[in-house]
């Protein structure tokens, strides 16, 4: 199988790329500057520029998927991450749709078309459910910046269904890694005997283990009968004072420290919003297609992930 990958040296597409190669699948890598990155070894890197099929429209046709992971980060690094601007948002969301019109572009003009495309969004699209209502992927869009922002990126590849390619939406939930994201950053304040719940601590937080994120991609790239919107999420979401208590023990440290909704929302700002929602998703199509999760419950995934340091 030969795979496109756009956002192929984030977390995600990195290690997707390892995976798929480690199987004897082919990897093209899209890159503004491929020669800046190191990308693993046996992927291709191919230039694009974030907006247009120019430079990669080649690779098309003898492609069986292409998996669309590009987009600004939202969180951005740091400790504090940046504050959200208007022109922060603006990127955000412009970046993903320039990303999927770029796809589906390529799509168009290839005579050759490939089998599936997998469009990244986000378990946000449901927006903040502050009860124990489960969550799955028949459930309604929710409101806010981020549900109308996921909404809009799952519609920028959608019309490729018209062409016969299958369109394959993964809601993915907080990936769990100790290279980037949110567990880096949540688990700074345990190192210092500081850590606890964010806010109420009620909130449902749906994770994901990493692992689990790539082999469900690939499980899902494989499986010709994988259509529509799957939630990328563990079977066992908790809540953040659940997660908080689970995180203390795996590094050995109390939690017992909670930071209040309202020094979260003035370090913050807006963003305060990924730590402070939450929504009770469920992967429950993911499971009916018949994928086993290896770390189905949270302790064994952050202790996992803790003792690879």
């Amino acid at each position: 199988m030969k795979v496109i990958i756009t956002g192929g040296t984030g977390l995600i597409g990195s290690q997707l790329s390892k995976k798929l190669l480690q199987d004897n699948h082919d990897v093209i890598i899209l890159s503004r500057n491929p020669q800046k990155h190191q990308l693993p070894e046996g992927a291709v890197g191919a230039q694009w520029d974030g907006k247009t099929a120019v430079g990669w429209q080649e690779h098309v046709e003898d492609a069986d998927a292409i998996v669309n992971l590009a987009g600004e980060s939202i969180a951005g690094s740091g400790f504090p991450p940046p504050r959200w601007t208007d022109e922060k948002k603006k990127r955000i969301l412009q970046s993903r749709l320039d990303a999927g019109t770029a796809v589906t572009d390529a799509v168009i003009q290839a005579k050759n078309k490939p089998k599936v495309v997998i469009q990244a969004s986000g378990i946000d699209y449901y927006g903040n459910v502050p009860n124990d209502s489960k969550i799955t992927e028949d459930s309604p869009k929710g409101e806010g910046f981020l549900s109308d922002v996921t909404e809009k990126w799952e519609a920028s590849t959608a019309s490729v269904t018209t062409m016969g390619v299958h369109h394959v939406i993964i809601r993915t939930g907080i990936v769990l890694s100790m290279e980037s994201g949110a567990l880096p950053q949540t688990a700074m304040p345990f190192r210092f005997f500081a850590g606890g719940p964010m806010g109420s601590g009620n909130q449902w937080w749906p994770w994901i283990h990493e692992d689990d994120e790539i082999r469900a991609i690939q499980f899902l790239l494989e499986k010709d009968s994988a259509a529509g919107v799957f939630n990328l999420c563990a079977p066992n979401p908790v809540q953040n004072k659940q997660f908080a208590k689970a995180l203390g023990q795996a590094m050995g440290r109390p939690s017992l420290i909670p930071a209040p909704s309202f020094a979260l929302k003035t370090m913050l700002g807006e963003m305060s919003t990924i730590v402070l929602d939450g929504r009770r998703a469920l992967p429950q199509k993911l499971e009916d297609l018949g994928f086993v999760f290896r770390y189905p419950n949270v302790r064994e995934a952050l202790l996992d992930l803790l003792n690879q340091i």
